[in-house]
């Protein structure tokens, strides 16, 4: 009560009769058990590739809402980087207005079902919930509830566009469609700002497209939130290249006043160990783009992809977990993640690598591949691999994997895929002189507002962090957005 008196002092209505609601109805809300997403069947799901998780049903999602305490002072938004007003629209959903709830998301966020999907929230606003760090209990399922109102729009058909300021006329170019570029375009668009979308790739997604497997994301959940995209007023131009269809001086002769660079980390990384360029040694980034992009894996398509009875992931991230599970779905009989730290190391989401586990999948933790070989026909046939134990921290905090000396061994493999990393894509860098790049090869930015060291110039997303999540990429996106409005109304105002 000596809360509600102080809330009450201090004039704040609100404050007061939510801590007055919170002290009769927390007991009760806090006893409630955090709902659990329906799944398809690890036996079945293994084979096909249809969406793993079914998402909520309205009492599901209703039930789940109703876990949220409504704090006065929300830690969960603290966690969110495009800034959405998460008890905002969880109070909606409570409420049985789930319209209202999408309308809230996106007033900030322009991908709502994607983020639903693929945002890692366990490391973020969930996080940040008041039951993960006060009562050490599973947070409210922000994400899934995310999902569900976005979902629950779709179906309905009665999508809504955001509130979108009066067209300025001004030409604003966006080099890439992958999650930050989306994001700076939704954002543009609502300041008024003629917005064109330029992507080097027949299909408009990026990342979101040739990268995410359609078992966790479908193309066509990403396929309506660009359409939605479209009704804001942002235009879509594929098959071009920036800095080689046409320079950005090209551009800036168009009437394009600024730009923003979101062309993403689709240079992959290899190992550089004997035998790595052998037949039936992909890249991830290969291996996904045929599959999730080109549809390798439908037989009413040609586009060529090596299939495995004993596939190889090496990597420990959501791409390694992307890969191996693809292989699964594609016949791999012996489908493996060869990880040189430990299973808790592992930086892929706790829910991909559990999936994994229950399709079948075995790891190879504490193993390291050392080199490979081939038979007569030059495809990869065997792997050679060495025990690795941790020692102390490296650079990143985590324990640095030491080879063990003497443990090597040789496994059958007939197709390796490399997911450990990626590089910034050097196109655009190479096309502008003038830009200040790391030794990464990623973009300088001020992180505040994400302008590079040419003024009309900004970036964000991996081109820019060297490798992030979605929903990092899209706040990169937001606050370029915002510091290219700022940019050019400078301008106006000198002119």
């Amino acid at each position: 009560m000596e809360k509600i008196a102080e809330y009450i002092k201090k004039g704040r209505p609100d404050a007061w009769r939510t801590e007055l609601r919170k002290s009769k109805k927390a007991k009760e809300r806090t006893s409630i058990e955090r709902v659990k997403m329906p799944e398809q069947d690890p036996a079945i799901r293994a084979t096909n590739s249809l969406e793993v998780n079914l998402g909520l049903t309205e009492d599901m999602a209703v039930l789940e809402a109703t876990r949220c305490l409504d704090c006065p002072e929300p830690t969960c938004t603290i966690g969110c980087p495009v800034g959405i007003d998460i008890p905002h629209f969880i109070k909606k959903i409570e409420s049985h207005d789930f319209l209202g709830a999408a309308k809230v998301i996106k007033q900030t966020n322009a991908l709502p079902a994607v983020c639903g999907r693929v945002c890692p929230q366990e490391k973020q606003c969930e996080l940040q919930c008041f039951y993960n760090q006060k009562l050490k209990k599973p947070a409210v399922a922000i994400g899934n509830l995310e999902r569900f109102a976005a979902d629950y729009e779709r179906n309905s058909g009665k999508m809504s566009i955001p509130e979108i300021a009066e067209s300025n006329g001004i030409k604003v170019a966006v080099v890439g469609s992958g999650p930050a570029g989306l994001a700076a375009a939704g954002d543009l668009a609502k300041f008024g700002y003629d917005v064109t979308v330029f992507e080097a790739l027949h299909e408009i997604g990026g990342v979101l497209k040739y990268g995410i497997p359609e078992f966790r994301l479908p193309n066509e959940i990403v396929d309506v939130e660009i359409e939605n995209m479209r009704k804001m007023g942002v235009k879509f131009r594929t098959d071009f290249i920036v800095g080689k269809t046409a320079s950005f001086e090209d551009l800036r002769a168009e009437g394009y006043q600024a730009f923003f660079v979101g062309s993403g980390a689709g240079l992959p990384r290899f190992m550089n160990i004997p035998g790595e360029n052998y037949n039936g040694i992909f890249s991830s980034n290969e291996y996904l783009t045929r599959v999730n992009l080109m549809k390798a894996s439908s037989e009413e398509y040609d586009t060529p992809v090596l299939k495995g009875k004993n596939v190889a992931v090496i990597g420990g991230g959501n791409t390694a977990m992307d890969s191996v599970r693809t292989a699964k779905r594609l016949g791999a009989e012996r489908a493996m993640i060869v990880y040189r730290r430990s299973i808790q190391e592992m930086p892929a989401r706790v829910e991909e690598v559990h999936h994994a586990q229950e399709e079948g999948v075995e790891f190879l933790n504490l193993h390291n591949p050392i080199e490979y070989f081939a038979d007569e026909n030059g495809r990869v046939n065997k792997m050679r691999v060495q025990k690795m134990e941790l020692g102390e921290p490296d650079a990143s905090g985590r324990r640095r994997p030491v080879p063990i000396e003497g443990s090597e061994f040789d496994i059958d493999v007939d197709l390796v895929i490399v997911a450990v990393g990626v590089s910034p894509n050097p196109i655009v860098p190479s096309s502008l002189k003038d830009l200040e790049m790391t030794g990464w090869g990623t973009i300088v930015v001020d992180k505040e507002t994400m302008q590079s060291s040419i003024p009309d110039i900004f970036a964000g997303g991996d081109i820019v962090r060297g490798g992030a999540t979605v929903i990092l990429a899209m706040g990169d996106g937001r606050k370029a957005a915002a510091g290219i409005n700022k940019y050019i109304q400078e301008k106006v105002k000198a002119n």
